[in-house]
């Protein structure tokens, strides 16, 4: 008897939830409606994020700013070359005299030993001296490629941040549907209670 009881509240839940599958759909399908825009709010591949597809969607016809962008990018990756060409001969030279100055002293007679060790000294400050004014030009490069770096993340803000409102607007984000959906699922809960 339990069983024919357990079977048929089973049977009349699967017919319900059928019946109620449409107005489902119907929900879901209001929850969906507008959210294809003309707007181009999309990634422009699967490692860009948000902000930059919309910042290239936006310049691409603007020649003008293209040309910005690409000479930005440019001088961004010029940048890190010079310093990466002058950290490498600074580099270069700093291990020199460290491995000098360990062979200097492995050097048997003392007064050569000594001689050696002046000599490597002397040479090693005159460089720290040059090192000096290079490590000021450096770190002043670097200073300019982060203000440069700092202007066009303004800019790009300043062009996108309209886009991004646009889109917002043009799908507003309305409650009714969820409501809806929320009031399905508390009455199939409440099926499921009285299944017991």
């Amino acid at each position: 008897m339990k069983k024919i009881l357990f079977a048929s509240i089973f049977t009349l839940s699967v017919l319900s939830c059928r019946e109620n599958k449409s107005q489902d759909n119907d929900i879901v399908a209001k929850a969906a409606e507008n959210t294809e825009s003309s707007m181009p709010i999309k990634r422009l591949s699967k490692t860009q994020d948000i902000f930059n597809g919309i910042y290239y969607e936006k310049i691409k016809n603007d020649d003008e700013i293209k040309k910005v962008d690409e000479k930005i990018s440019l001088m961004q990756e010029d940048a890190h070359k010079m310093q990466g060409i002058y950290s490498s001969i600074i580099s270069n030279s700093e291990d020199y005299y460290l491995i000098a100055k360990n062979e200097a002293k492995s050097i048997n007679d003392s007064v050569l030993r000594k001689e050696m060790i002046k000599l490597i000294e002397e040479s090693s400050n005159k460089y720290d001296l040059k090192v000096q004014k290079i490590k000021e030009l450096k770190h002043k490069i670097n200073r300019n490629k982060q203000s440069i770096y700092s202007l066009y993340t303004a800019f790009k803000i300043r062009k996108t941040l309209p886009e991004i409102e646009k889109y917002q607007n043009a799908h507003p984000l309305k409650t009714d549907s969820l409501n809806q959906f929320i009031n399905k699922q508390n009455q199939l809960l409440e099926e499921l209670k009285k299944l017991k």
